[in-house]
Protein backbone atom coordinates (compact mmCIF):
# COMPACT_ATOMS: atom_id res chain seq x y z
CA UNK A 1 0.00 0.00 0.00
CA UNK A 2 1.17 3.95 -0.83
CA UNK A 3 1.29 6.52 1.63
CA UNK A 4 -2.26 7.12 0.87
CA UNK A 5 -5.88 5.46 0.52
CA UNK A 6 -7.23 5.95 -2.91
CA UNK A 7 -10.30 8.66 -1.78
CA UNK A 8 -7.18 10.17 -0.35
CA UNK A 9 -6.72 10.21 3.51
CA UNK A 10 -2.99 8.97 5.04
CA UNK A 11 -1.88 5.64 5.98
CA UNK A 12 -1.95 5.68 9.36
CA UNK A 13 -3.80 8.32 10.12
CA UNK A 14 -7.86 9.11 10.43
CA UNK A 15 -9.44 7.72 7.62
CA UNK A 16 -13.56 7.41 8.96
CA UNK A 17 -15.58 9.60 11.41
CA UNK A 18 -18.21 6.77 13.15
CA UNK A 19 -21.69 8.19 14.86
CA UNK A 20 -24.48 5.61 16.78
CA UNK A 21 -27.52 6.92 15.30
CA UNK A 22 -31.16 5.25 16.50
CA UNK A 23 -32.56 5.05 12.93
CA UNK A 24 -30.22 4.56 10.10
CA UNK A 25 -32.55 6.09 7.53
CA UNK A 26 -33.41 8.91 9.65
CA UNK A 27 -29.52 9.59 9.59
CA UNK A 28 -29.17 9.05 5.99
CA UNK A 29 -31.27 11.77 5.58
CA UNK A 30 -30.18 14.08 7.73
CA UNK A 31 -26.40 14.12 6.74
CA UNK A 32 -27.45 13.78 2.82
CA UNK A 33 -29.75 17.09 3.47
CA UNK A 34 -27.62 19.09 6.01
CA UNK A 35 -24.38 18.03 5.26
CA UNK A 36 -24.38 17.38 1.78
CA UNK A 37 -22.97 14.15 2.18
CA UNK A 38 -23.47 10.61 0.36
CA UNK A 39 -24.56 8.73 -1.06
CA UNK A 40 -25.00 5.95 1.83
CA UNK A 41 -23.83 2.36 1.15
CA UNK A 42 -25.68 -0.23 3.53
CA UNK A 43 -24.76 -3.15 5.08
CA UNK A 44 -27.84 -4.54 6.66
CA UNK A 45 -26.34 -6.79 9.35
CA UNK A 46 -23.22 -6.89 10.39
CA UNK A 47 -22.94 -9.86 13.16
CA UNK A 48 -20.05 -12.54 12.06
CA UNK A 49 -18.96 -15.27 13.12
CA UNK A 50 -15.99 -15.03 15.92
CA UNK A 51 -16.28 -11.47 17.41
CA UNK A 52 -15.48 -10.49 20.38
CA UNK A 53 -16.39 -8.03 22.67
CA UNK A 54 -14.00 -7.40 25.86
CA UNK A 55 -12.23 -10.55 25.39
CA UNK A 56 -15.66 -12.63 25.09
CA UNK A 57 -17.76 -13.81 22.47
CA UNK A 58 -20.47 -10.98 21.06
CA UNK A 59 -23.53 -11.45 19.71
CA UNK A 60 -24.24 -7.93 18.58
CA UNK A 61 -25.84 -7.21 15.37
CA UNK A 62 -25.59 -3.67 13.89
CA UNK A 63 -26.36 -2.21 10.70
CA UNK A 64 -24.38 0.26 9.53
CA UNK A 65 -24.11 3.12 6.35
CA UNK A 66 -20.75 4.71 5.16
CA UNK A 67 -20.83 7.62 2.70
CA UNK A 68 -18.37 10.49 1.92
CA UNK A 69 -18.14 13.86 2.74
CA UNK A 70 -15.39 15.26 0.97
CA UNK A 71 -12.28 12.72 1.74
CA UNK A 72 -14.12 11.88 4.97
CA UNK A 73 -15.50 8.33 5.19
CA UNK A 74 -18.94 9.26 7.36
CA UNK A 75 -19.98 5.42 9.51
CA UNK A 76 -23.72 5.80 10.77
CA UNK A 77 -24.17 2.43 13.07
CA UNK A 78 -27.48 1.81 14.68
CA UNK A 79 -27.55 -1.35 16.88
CA UNK A 80 -30.05 -3.53 16.00
CA UNK A 81 -30.81 -5.72 19.90
CA UNK A 82 -29.68 -4.71 23.16
CA UNK A 83 -26.69 -7.57 23.46
CA UNK A 84 -23.82 -5.78 25.35
CA UNK A 85 -21.21 -4.21 22.78
CA UNK A 86 -19.22 -1.04 22.36
CA UNK A 87 -22.10 1.02 20.92
CA UNK A 88 -23.97 0.08 24.15
CA UNK A 89 -21.54 1.23 26.15
CA UNK A 90 -21.48 4.02 24.86
CA UNK A 91 -25.57 4.95 24.65
CA UNK A 92 -25.51 3.80 28.12
CA UNK A 93 -23.32 6.41 29.04
CA UNK A 94 -23.79 9.48 27.25
CA UNK A 95 -26.41 8.42 24.07
CA UNK A 96 -26.40 8.39 20.12
CA UNK A 97 -23.90 10.67 18.28
CA UNK A 98 -19.70 10.04 17.94
CA UNK A 99 -18.54 7.00 18.94
CA UNK A 100 -14.84 6.45 17.19
CA UNK A 101 -12.46 7.63 14.56
CA UNK A 102 -10.81 5.15 12.47
CA UNK A 103 -7.20 4.98 11.56
CA UNK A 104 -5.59 3.55 8.09
CA UNK A 105 -3.89 0.54 9.51
CA UNK A 106 -1.54 -1.79 7.60
CA UNK A 107 -1.31 -4.15 10.46
CA UNK A 108 -3.99 -3.56 12.60
CA UNK A 109 -2.19 -6.73 14.94
CA UNK A 110 1.05 -5.05 15.26
CA UNK A 111 -0.51 -1.61 15.53
CA UNK A 112 -2.94 -2.94 18.50
CA UNK A 113 0.27 -3.97 20.23
CA UNK A 114 1.78 -0.04 19.88
CA UNK A 115 -1.38 0.86 21.44
CA UNK A 116 -1.23 -1.69 24.45
CA UNK A 117 2.06 -0.29 25.23
CA UNK A 118 0.37 3.13 25.54
CA UNK A 119 -2.34 1.91 27.87
CA UNK A 120 -5.22 0.96 25.19
CA UNK A 121 -6.69 -2.31 25.16
CA UNK A 122 -8.81 -3.95 22.66
CA UNK A 123 -12.32 -3.86 23.40
CA UNK A 124 -13.87 -5.21 19.71
CA UNK A 125 -12.74 -7.56 17.32
CA UNK A 126 -14.38 -8.73 14.10
CA UNK A 127 -13.76 -9.72 10.66
CA UNK A 128 -14.90 -7.13 7.89
CA UNK A 129 -15.96 -8.50 4.33
CA UNK A 130 -13.31 -5.83 2.71
CA UNK A 131 -10.84 -8.28 4.30
CA UNK A 132 -9.37 -8.48 7.94
CA UNK A 133 -10.56 -7.83 11.28
CA UNK A 134 -11.02 -3.95 12.40
CA UNK A 135 -9.98 -3.90 16.20
CA UNK A 136 -11.51 -1.67 18.43
CA UNK A 137 -9.27 0.10 21.29
CA UNK A 138 -9.97 1.80 24.52
CA UNK A 139 -7.75 3.71 26.98
CA UNK A 140 -10.65 3.82 29.82
CA UNK A 141 -12.55 6.53 28.08
CA UNK A 142 -14.16 5.10 24.65
CA UNK A 143 -17.53 4.96 26.10
CA UNK A 144 -17.13 8.80 27.56
CA UNK A 145 -14.70 10.54 24.56
CA UNK A 146 -14.56 7.95 21.57
CA UNK A 147 -12.86 4.52 20.86
CA UNK A 148 -10.28 4.35 17.86
CA UNK A 149 -10.84 1.46 15.29
CA UNK A 150 -7.79 0.33 13.21
CA UNK A 151 -8.73 -0.27 10.10
CA UNK A 152 -7.31 -2.58 7.72
CA UNK A 153 -6.05 -1.62 4.61
CA UNK A 154 -6.27 -4.49 2.54
CA UNK A 155 -6.79 -4.50 -1.34
CA UNK A 156 -10.65 -5.16 -0.89
CA UNK A 157 -11.00 -2.31 1.89
CA UNK A 158 -9.14 -0.06 -0.55
CA UNK A 159 -11.31 -0.38 -3.62
CA UNK A 160 -15.07 -0.34 -1.75
CA UNK A 161 -14.14 2.74 0.37
CA UNK A 162 -12.44 4.27 -3.20
CA UNK A 163 -15.62 3.15 -5.05
CA UNK A 164 -17.66 4.93 -2.84
CA UNK A 165 -15.83 8.23 -2.35
CA UNK A 166 -15.77 7.86 -5.96
CA UNK A 167 -19.83 8.00 -6.52
CA UNK A 168 -19.74 11.16 -4.17
CA UNK A 169 -17.73 13.32 -6.29
CA UNK A 170 -20.18 15.13 -8.62
CA UNK A 171 -23.38 13.40 -6.62
CA UNK A 172 -26.78 15.05 -7.68
CA UNK A 173 -28.32 13.47 -4.43
CA UNK A 174 -30.42 10.74 -6.36
CA UNK A 175 -30.18 7.46 -4.76
CA UNK A 176 -29.33 8.07 -1.71
CA UNK A 177 -29.07 4.92 -0.15
CA UNK A 178 -27.50 1.77 -1.84
CA UNK A 179 -26.19 -1.88 -1.26
CA UNK A 180 -22.40 -1.76 0.18
CA UNK A 181 -21.86 -5.33 -2.10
Amino acid sequence: MSGKLGYGQPMGGVAQTAFIVPDLKQAIHHWVSNMRAGPFFVLPNFLVPGQTYRGEESRADITIAMGFAGHMLIELIQPLDDEPSVYRETIELRGFGFHHLGIASANVDADSLEYQSRGYHEAFRASVPTGGEVIYLDNGTGAQLGFIELLPVTPGMDQTFTRFWEASLGWDGTDPIRSFL
